[in-house]
């Protein structure tokens, strides 16, 4: 037969957690825990632990949960860290990066939750950015080389339009900038991560190159044409006519005058002929055009529509070709009137793409109504400004885009454009309003500024810091609220701001870096007495109270000060921690009577647990009763009852004549009997009886004068015994005998004796009680009176609801009884509510309910207040009439003889709650 193994596994994991299961604190547990956790246990070991701990300590064990729940954390991010690892890791590796997927691994890493600020992932993040970086870089670079070969294209055809010894001194400069130009491309796609460029790039920057060199050829292959000419005269003219007319001028040719530049047309607008004006067309012309479209459409389309309803729903392309010929030949003169129809026909037919400029113009219809309910009949705008602009511009934006697809719709468009010219006015208004506003707002945080100025000055010697904090606190809450600006004066009124609150704050800041230094010497100190081998309590108060001195002089940040207040007070606590687990640990055993309130405690909680209010009563008097020792008195008196009846013998008992003697007649009578029972040697000696206590000695004054005895009484002013009744000097209360307790004249204290006899008299108490049964005893006492307490309430709305029904039903036998009611309600008065309850419903008693609302201090609902109030005045006029407190149980009889309403119930159920409980 083999034991279990949790006993082992429990001192296993005891000795594993240096002592945790057997701590006799949870605080105790808890530190131990700490300590163990420090030194970074395996997960398997911490499970256990935990397994175990939760059902000892749930405390102690929230502790093992947070460091369980932090590993497993720490092994998902691992996870996640090692997935986005290696994506990063394949993106960088790829011959081709593409920057919106690098943008997006760092946006869903961290939505994933992904340690980004931790290795790997912080160092490929940084990978990322400066690949991405180079990318933009190349990219800009690619397009500010576009821009630089346009202008030095622009170069070169200005110096074409010079003279031919300015184009000769400057082409050695353009030449060194074209060969700069064509290097420096030639650098850009020999970069690492040039395949990473967005692929239109290099397509612009091959663009330029080509662009660039076509002009640097072409003028380069002038410039020697034209010196080739002007040395030779046989040679032919190059073909810039400035160079042109120079070579003829040289060769004394007659040359025409030259235009200026502006004057000049561009080249090849020479071979241009001007287009001819269209000729206007007449009414009677566009009507023919329009009745020939229409009635060639209207051929078309009749026939597609007679083929679509024959075919059943197959698709019909010749039907559609033919139906779309007509369209592209007659389109242009055909009104909108066949458009639905042309649609319908050709999406029935099969065609998805239907008629183009009648879906165009169902989507302008709708652009147009959009744009026409921005505003409402009254010309009010339907949305703010903010809004009606957006909204505007998007409108125009998607008009624009649906006349890129079809042919425009003037008329829509004039309607449109009207709509949306109004509406504009109201984004005008608003516009101007933002402006005023703007500045109102401008106006009001420069204002600021120079109070916050005006306020450091004022204070500039101030030692109120709480004030100052709170001032600042408002200032800058008033900044905050100011009022909305632009982006740009924001930005430029923000760091002036900042400057001046600086300065502002500058003192108090500076008082609270000092009383963080002196807190944290007070810190140094309450360590200095946690560790102290004997905890000086005088100390520990001096030192909190020092603490809430300066707390109170500068005020912190709350999460500093609150943390602040932690460190200080953990050593603290831990000392006196430290101190109750010595004192428990150094407790004495438990004695007889802690036992006994132990398990009185305990029978009182299994009472209570029952639920039965008489067992805990009763539960509640055996505890009662151990604590005043009766139980053990009561055993100790029956074990002495029960070894004294044997010994006890007749004839050794005294002759009863001695019992009416006093006592030293009855010691005398006694001596002749022992002295017979040592003679004789046989008989057992009787029991010596204790001796009497003898008779304390009081003070009392007066007695040492001649002639005094302590019997008499004593005399009055004028030698009689006492004064007559009434008369002056009389004793007070000397004709009425002893004086009752606590009235003047009598005795003071009652049946406590005088001065020196209080003592004497007081009652042993008997022994301390321990601090487990102390606290046993009271805490099963605390839940046995909430036990009483719910006890009583469930039992008392049990009853009223039981009385509530048996009026509903008008059934007298179905009434608790008087003892369910509680003392407040006799056997004659339940008697008369049941007669109530079981006579025929009569008129309702409107006033005995609001008696019984007075009585009992509710409220009364709001259509009876003026009634309560007029009740109120009557009552008052009847001076020898009974209150409603005193006939509130006839008030009830009366309102039972009334019929049962459900207003009327809920108000006199409120009533009896509070009634009822006496």
């Amino acid at each position: 037969m083999t034991s279990s193994s949790k006993p082992l596994d429990l001192a296993a994991l005891d000795s594993l957690t240096g002592g945790a299961f057997h701590a006799a604190t949870s605080g105790e547990r808890s530190a131990r825990l700490r300590e163990w956790l420090s030194t970074e246990p395996a997960a398997d070991a911490l499970a256990e632990v935990y397994r175990e701990m939760a059902s000892r300590d749930k405390g102690a064990a929230k502790l093992l949960k947070e460091k369980l729940d932090e590993l497993k954390r720490q092994h998902g991010q691992d996870a996640l860290a090692s997935d986005w690892a290696q994506k990063a890791e394949q993106m960088l590796q790829a011959p081709r990066l593409n920057i919106g997927d690098a943008m997006a691994w760092q946006r869903d890493a961290a939505k994933a939750g992904a340690p980004l600020s931790r290795e790997p992932l912080a160092s490929l993040k940084l990978r990322l950015a400066e690949v991405v970086k180079g990318v933009e870089d190349l990219q800009h670079q690619v397009m500010v080389q576009r821009e630089a070969a346009v202008l030095l294209a622009q170069r070169i055809e200005v110096l074409s339009t010079k003279p031919m010894a300015e184009a000769q001194a400057g082409l050695a400069g353009v030449q060194a900038d074209v060969a700069q130009w064509q290097a420096q491309a030639g650098q850009l796609s020999t970069n690492p991560v040039w395949p990473s460029v967005d692929l239109k790039f290099p397509a612009q920057l091959d663009a330029a190159q080509s662009q660039l060199q076509a002009v640097w050829q072409g003028f380069s292959a002038a410039l020697a044409l034209a010196q080739q000419a002007q040395a030779d005269a046989t040679a032919a003219l190059p073909s810039v006519p400035v160079w042109a007319d120079e070579i003829r001028r040289l060769r004394g040719e007659v040359v025409a005058d030259v235009q200026s530049p502006a004057a000049m047309p561009a080249p090849g607008d020479a071979a241009k002929e001007p287009k001819p004006a269209k000729p206007k067309m007449d009414a009677a012309q566009r009507q023919a055009l329009r009745e020939q479209a229409l009635k060639a459409v209207t051929e078309v389309l009749e026939a597609l529509e007679k083929q679509i309803t024959e075919s059943e729903g197959a698709p019909l392309p010749e039907g559609v070709n033919a139906l779309r010929a007509a369209l592209k030949t007659h389109g242009k003169n055909l009104d909108t009137t066949l458009d639905e129809r042309v649609h319908k026909a050709l999406t029935a037919a099969g065609d998805a793409e239907g008629w183009q400029r009648w879906l165009a113009d169902q989507v302008r219809q709708t652009l147009v109504a959009q744009a026409e309910g921005l505003l409402d009949a009254d010309k009010a705008p339907t949305v703010g400004g903010r809004k009606m602009q957006d909204k505007l511009r998007q409108l125009r934006d998607s008009w624009k885009q649906t006349d890129q697809g079809g042919l425009p719709n003037h008329a829509l468009w004039k309607r449109f454009d009207a709509a949306c010219n109004e509406a504009y006015k109201t984004v005008l208004a608003w516009l101007e309003q933002m402006k005023k506003e703007s500045a109102d707002h401008r106006a009001q945080r420069v204002a600021l500024m120079d109070e916050v100025k005006a306020w450091t000055a004022a204070n500039a010697d101030s030692e109120d810091w709480r004030a100052q904090l709170r001032a600042l606190h408002q200032f800058a809450d008033r900044w905050r609220n100011a009022g909305h600006l632009s982006e740009k004066a924001f930005g430029e009124m923000q760091s002036q701001w900042k400057a001046i609150f600086k300065a502002a704050a500058a003192r108090l800041e500076a008082a609270q870096k000092a009383s963080v230094e002196r807190r944290q010497a007070l810190i140094n100190e309450a360590r200095e007495l946690g560790a102290a081998p004997a905890l000086r309590v005088d100390a520990v108060k001096a030192l909190q109270q020092r603490w809430q001195v300066e707390a109170q002089s500068v005020p912190l940040d709350r999460k500093t000060e609150q943390k602040l207040w932690e460190v200080f007070r953990a050593p603290l606590d831990e000392a006196f921690q430290r101190k109750g687990t010595e004192r428990h640990a150094s407790a004495a055993p438990l004695t007889a009577r802690d036992r006994a309130v132990i398990d009185a405690s305990k029978a009182l909680d299994e009472a209570n647990a029952g639920g039965d209010a008489s067992k805990i009563r009763a539960a509640m008097a055996a505890l009662d009763a151990a604590l005043r020792g009766q139980a053990q008195e009561a055993q100790a008196a029956k074990a002495a009852a029960t070894s004294a009846a044997p010994a006890v013998d007749p004839a050794s008992s005294p002759a009863p004549a001695a019992a009416g003697l006093p006592a030293d007649e009855a010691a005398s009578a006694a001596e002749p009997g022992e002295s017979a029972a040592v003679a004789e040697g046989e008989a057992p000696a009787a029991p010596v009886a204790p001796p009497k206590p003898a008779k304390p000695v009081v003070a009392v004054r007066g007695d040492d004068r001649p002639g005094q005895k302590k019997t008499e009484a004593v005399a009055g002013r004028d030698g009689r015994r006492d004064g007559r009744p009434g008369e002056r000097g009389a004793r007070p209360g000397a004709d009425r005998g002893p004086g009752r307790p606590g009235e003047r004249g009598g005795e003071r204290f009652g049946d406590r004796g005088g001065r020196g006899e209080s003592r004497d008299v007081r009652e042993d108490r008997g022994p301390r009680l321990g601090d487990a049964a102390f606290r046993a005893q009271r805490e099963a006492m605390e839940r046995a009176e909430m036990s009483l307490r719910k006890l009583a309430a469930q039992a008392h709305g049990e009853t009223l609801t039981r009385l509530m029904s048996a009026w509903q039903e008008r059934q007298a036998e179905a009434l608790p009884s008087a003892q369910e009611l509680g003392r407040a309600i006799n056997a004659a008065t339940r008697q008369t509510w049941a007669q109530a309850v079981s006579a025929p419903a009569k008129v309702p008693a409107a006033t005995a309910l609001l008696r019984l609302e007075m009585a009992a201090e509710v409220p009364t609902p709001a259509d009876s207040l003026n009634e309560r109030r007029a009740l109120q005045l009557q009552l008052l006029t009847q001076r020898n009439q009974p209150g409603p407190r005193e006939t509130w149980a006839q008030d009830v009889a009366q309102v039972l003889s009334g019929p049962h309403e459900e207003a009327t119930a809920r108000r006199l159920q409120n009533v009896l709650k509070n009634l009822l409980r006496g």
